[in-house]
């Protein structure tokens, strides 16, 4: 028999050498040689893989035949040593190439072939030990990387296979290592777990671990890999639960703890925690964890650990093991819905307010029977192919993502003669202008003839139908004349609100302090008549408030006289003082007036009759004259507070656990102890339900739900005083519902003192330390939690300490801007403005279900004069639509439309543009009912009113009904708006951005991209927290950007001047160049930076870093010493 001839070495290069050894290797295959020829050629070809990573390289290449060949080898061979060689050079492949290489293996059909050679091996009696190690060992590299591996593994039998050999081989550590790395693979499938776990497999690895030993380390750290990875079945965990497993666990937990003094087996002490998290993922492992007195030994252990930075995964996972055994407790209240009730005009068929209403009064809906719904599951047989169908989609609660409401409904709408009643809301299109006093007058004015012209329709507007044109009537509008006492001093100083200076990117809008700088102080600035009224009626105050005015009692928050603190001890009211506590004013007139504030609030209808006014409202806020960047989170805050929490567990009697603010309990008394905080709610936009003293300066809050609901917890505005100073006081708003939140990120909860106001400084500002959101201990019902049950609460923590004694304090969720501040600011536009310049009209919308205004503004140019072409140029501008605040607590959109309004009446020569280009219709505020009363998100009806658009009831939804009625009326008039944009807030967003209807709507619909210009970030904004001043900005930036739009999209191209669109260029800024027109967010909005850190309001503060999985060495890795050891610096997006 002739034999193959072996080229000689030292004649090929390396590449020619491989090229060819595999090509004899595959001519081999095709004709059947003597086995040591095989043998000779994998052998040479495992000395180049295991010497040369070219070689290795090359034979895992795209388009190299060196893989088949080695399968098909593999797969024909009888010779053992030719296997072993080839079985040699596949782990010598996946072992340097990292996971592509396996990949490759597993696209080439590894997994079957080696599945296949280990059934066959295993019929050998005995088993093969080297081909058995080799074997398991590559599979256990390539199953993780196979997603239907637990399937191939369990058709061909391989599970009993493994499994025996551990079972038989316990003492031959070389082989049962490898296996239980397989097992560990074979378990991620679950319905591979519950077999294996029926085979005895839990009892297995218990007979593998045990106490503190420095023999075997490697295979005890492989065999709790393992053990973890079974527990993972709610089958095996209630198998190690009956077993009395979690004892043992905790046990050999602390023995290791104790032993471990040079923390070189941290990887054994966390597979044991590992496995114990597995466990208490049922009920029964959580209640055997508490029985075994699992939270004082993991509490004990993890504290002993926070010493040593290296150990911060074991304290990390003890957290997580802690917080959810921790037994699940009710909230303290009465019932989950609102303390306030309002009775709705009509009850809805269905939905959650319709259950609401039909839930029986003895049901008790704040706790359930169980607070677990995991028992209840049956393991699932079937097991789940495709690992992504486990991914939980993102659920965006502010945006419709359910794509039949999408979709254009061609329903019916309402009819031309119901939208008459809208008429009256539209006097623009229809004035003569006859009656007013205009700039000019020119020779021909517009000539009223007895019969009404509709618009005369231009192509940006539309084609008007003559059918309607006679439909509309005339609506004169009034002169808006102001009162004589400020008649000369609106002539000598219109309104100038939005002053830029590009060089310095520091853009006020208005009422901005300067820093070092003080002003006398006009009359209509809000600061001086505050510094001045309250010095007068603080010694006269009473206890219970100041009435102010007669007629309905209107009182402001409690203010302690005794306690005021002035910068000096002079009169207040003594020359020097004012000047002391004046601050810069704008050229233009303030929009806050005290005064006018407390009539308008008299006026305001609120659910529980308010008769109290917060003091920031009443004084007012100015933007503080320094920037606030977002708080540096300090390492392992969370975890801290969290441990704070388990001591309440452990230990019981140092919890005070004192109500001390009840809006349940009109009767409950309030604590006469000098050092316990007191606490008020009970004013427009107020939330804050109960209060109830934990420790002597700790204070869990809860909020109260929207009206007709029973959750949206996350809006709150409360007082506090009573405070003494240099006292850290931590407070804890316990029954929040989102998932996540920027105050893991940076963000700060806003705090107003009163005592800073009366000292010239009247602004919130961001306060409070260690602060953190995270998942509590306290259950959701399954009412509250939509049908589900076990789901918990979260808890937003943060500590203040108070600058001083006895003050009165306020902190918000955000800057608060309350129903009766729009009605001001408005009064105060319509007041000020030049009606030769500006044509302003505040209307009502319609009544909300309390009784309160809806305001509708119309902001345009006056015309030019009563000329025929002036009026009709004036009728056809195109229509924008804007609208606010339709979520009660997304205030900041309400502050960016106070920026809006102000710019648009501001003389900036740009807002004259703007109004000379466009009608703006603006609704402020879509939801005044739900301001007033402190909602979150729903108005009284108890609905989301943004999910209300498609079909508004008149009686529950008034304001989206007509808001809706007024598109329905331009639609019918042919002039559809150019734009509509509503604005919101974001609570786990940053940045500014856009959605639209839909994906493909979200996009300029323009022939030109309007978004696709180069421009420049201004890097000034980075790391701040936003306040109300780049909230103004972003609103007047906004209406720049309509200019943009205009210029882009009208064929009347009005003459701007140059120096009018540069200007524009510079003002309009973002964060990146847009390449593409649509600018909708995904799911993943914010670009990733190496400096950015996860925290999950889920799992513990910091991320729980992966350590190496080397079955070799378990000495922290040099990386994971550097990621423990290293204060990492932590830069936040703004």
């Amino acid at each position: 028999m002739s034999k193959l001839k072996v080229i000689p070495e030292k004649s090929l290069t390396n590449n020619s050498r491989i090229v060819g050894l595999l090509a004899q290797l595959e001519k081999i295959n095709a004709e059947p040689s003597e086995s040591d020829t095989a043998r000779y050629v994998t052998s040479k070809i495992l000395h180049l893989a295991q010497s040369q990573e070219k070689t290795r390289r090359e034979m895992t290449a795209k388009g190299s035949t060196g893989m088949e060949i080695l399968l098909s080898t593999l797969e024909n061979t009888k010779d053992l040593q030719t296997t072993l060689n080839i079985l040699s050079i596949l782990v010598e492949l996946v072992s340097a190439g990292g996971g592509r290489r396996v990949s490759f293996l597993v696209t080439k059909g590894g997994s079957q072939i080696l599945l296949q050679l280990l059934m066959n091996a295993s019929k050998e009696s005995p088993p093969h030990e080297d081909l058995m190690v080799q074997i398991h060992s590559i599979l256990a590299k390539i199953g993780p990387k196979d997603k239907k591996f637990g399937v191939k593994a369990r058709i061909n039998g391989a599970l009993n296979i493994t499994l025996n050999l551990v079972k038989q081989n316990l003492q031959n550590h070389r082989l049962v290592l490898p296996c239980l790395q397989l097992l560990r693979v074979y378990s991620a499938n679950s319905v591979n777990s519950v077999s294996l776990g029926k085979n005895g497999v839990v009892e297995l690895m218990f007979k593998i671990i045990g106490p503190f030993s420095k023999k075997n380390s490697s295979l005890i750290k492989v065999a709790l890999d393992t053990l973890a990875a079974l527990l993972k079945s709610k089958t095996n965990a209630r198998r190690a639960v009956d077993r009395g497993y979690v004892q043992v666990l905790l046990t050999i937990y602390v023995d290791w703890h104790r032993h471990d003094n040079r923390h070189r087996n941290m990887l054994i002490r966390k597979g044991i925690l590992q496995s114990l998290k597995s466990v208490t993922n049922i009920k029964l492992g959580r209640k055997a964890f508490i029985d075994a007195n699992g939270m004082k030994i993991l509490y004990n252990t993890s504290q002993e650990c926070l010493a040593v930075r290296t150990l911060d995964p074991l304290v990390n996972t003890s957290s997580l093991i802690m917080r959810k055994c921790f037994p699940k407790n009710r909230l303290p209240l009465p019932t989950i819905k609102s303390s306030f009730h309002f009775q709705l005009p009509v009850i809805p068929v269905t939905g959650p307010v319709a259950q609401l209403y039909s839930l029986p009064p003895e049901v008790d809906d704040v706790v359930d029977e169980s607070d677990d719904n995991d028992d209840i599951d049956v393991e699932a047989e079937n097991e789940t192919e495709n690992e992504d169908d486990l991914d939980q989609n993102f659920k965006n609660d502010d945006i419709e993502t359910d794509i039949n409401k999408l979709k254009p409904q061609q329903e019916p709408g309402r009819t031309i003669e119901d939208l008459k009643m809208y008429e009256h809301l539209f006097p623009e299109l229809v004035d003569d202008f006859q009656d007013y006093d205009l700039i000019s007058k020119e020779p021909k004015p517009f000539v009223f003839e007895g019969k009404v012209r509709g618009p005369i329709v231009v192509p940006t507007a539309g084609e008007e139908t003559s059918g309607n044109s006679g439909n509309l009537r005339k609506v004169v509008m009034k002169e808006n004349i102001s009162s004589k006492e400020d008649e000369g001093e609106k002539k000598s100083t219109f309104m100038d609100l939005a002053k830029e200076d590009t060089k310095d990117n520091d853009r006020t809008l208005q009422q901005q302090p300067a820093p070092g700088f003080t002003a006398e102080v006009k009359k209509d600035c809000s600061l001086p008549l505050t510094v001045l009224t309250c010095a007068k009626a603080c010694p006269h105050m009473a206890t219970c408030g100041n009435v102010l005015f007669e007629g309905r009692t209107v009182q402001l928050g409690k203010l302690c006289c005794t306690g005021v603190e002035t910068e000096d001890d002079e009169d207040t009211e003594s020359n020097s003082s004012v000047e002391q506590a004046s601050v810069e004013v704008p050229d233009g007139p303030t929009l806050h007036d005290p005064d006018l504030y407390i009539e308008i609030v008299k006026n305001t209808k609120s659910v529980p009759e308010y008769s109290e006014v917060a003091y920031p409202d009443y004084f007012g806020h100015v933007p503080p004259p320094f920037k606030e960047p977002i708080l540096e989170r300090p390492y392992g805050v969370q975890r801290t507070k969290i441990a704070q929490d388990i001591e309440r567990l452990i230990h019981q009697s140092d919890i005070i656990d004192r109500v001390v603010y009840d809006l349940d309990n009109p009767n409950y008394t309030i604590p006469e102890e000098g050092d316990i905080l007191k606490f008020n709610s009970k004013f427009e936009s107020g939330n804050l339900r109960k209060v109830i003293q934990i420790r002597k300066n700790e204070y869990d809050l809860i909020l109260n739900s929207d009206i007709n609901s029973n959750h949206y917890h996350q809006w709150f505005y409360f007082e506090v005083s009573g405070m003494r100073p240099g006292v850290a006081y931590r407070f804890n708003i316990i029954n929040c519902e989102k998932s996540n939140s920027q105050f893991n990120y940076g963000m700060q909860p806003l705090m107003y003192s009163v005592q800073e106001a009366l000292n010239a400084r009247p602004w919130w500002i961001r306060m409070g330390t260690d602060i953190c959101y995270y998942k509590n201990h306290f259950s959701r019902s399954s009412v509250a939690a939509g049908g589900q049950k076990g789901k918990s609460y979260y808890t937003i923590t943060f500590t203040v300490s108070f600058p001083h004694k006895d003050d009165v304090c306020y902190f918000a969720y955000h800057y608060p801007y309350t129903y009766s501040t729009l009605q001001m600011h408005l009064q105060k536009l319509e007041s000020a403005h030049n009606p030769q310049q500006i044509y302003f009209r505040k209307d009502v919308l319609c009544e909300t279900l309390s009784g309160n205004s809806c305001p509708l503004v119309t902001i345009t140019a006056m015309p030019e004069s009563n000329y025929y072409e002036h009026i009709c140029h004036f009728r056809n501008r195109p229509y924008v639509f804007l609208s606010a605040r339709v979520h009660p607590g997304e205030t900041n959109a309400s502050w960016v439309m106070k920026g809006t309004l102000e710019y648009l009446m501001s003389n900036n020569p740009t807002a004259q543009s703007l109004r000379e280009s466009y009608i703006f219709k603006i609704v402020p505020m879509l939801n005044p009912d739900g301001v007033i009363n402190g909602n979150h998100r729903c108005s009284l009806s108890g609905e989301d009113l943004n999910r209300q658009w498609q079909s508004p009831n008149p009686d529950l939804h008034p304001t989206i009904y007509h808001a809706k009625g007024l598109l329905q009326y331009l639609a019918a008039v042919k002039r559809l708006p150019l734009v509509y944009c509503d604005y919101h807030g974001h609570s786990r967003k940053k940045n500014v951005f856009m959605y639209g209807c839909s994906i493909k709507e979200t996009v300029w619909h323009t022939n030109d991209n309007a978004t696709s210009c180069d421009v420049v970030e201004d890097t000034g904004y980075r790391g701040l927290q936003i306040g109300t001043r780049e909230l103004e900005e972003m609103g007047a930036k906004f209406c720049v950007g309509l200019l943009r739009l205009k210029r882009l999209t009208s064929p009347l191209e009005y003459n701007l001047p140059s120096s009018l669109l540069d200007f524009e260029n510079d003002l309009i800024e973002s964060s990146c160049k847009v390449t593409s027109p649509t600018t909708y967010v995904l799911d993943e909005d914010e670009p990733r930076f190496l400096e950015e850190v996860d925290y999950s309001a889920e799992s513990n503060d910091e991320l729980d870093i992966e350590l190496a999985e080397n079955v070799g060495d378990y000495e922290p890795s040099a990386q994971e010493e550097v990621l423990s050891d290293s204060e990492l610096s932590r830069t936040y997006l703004p």
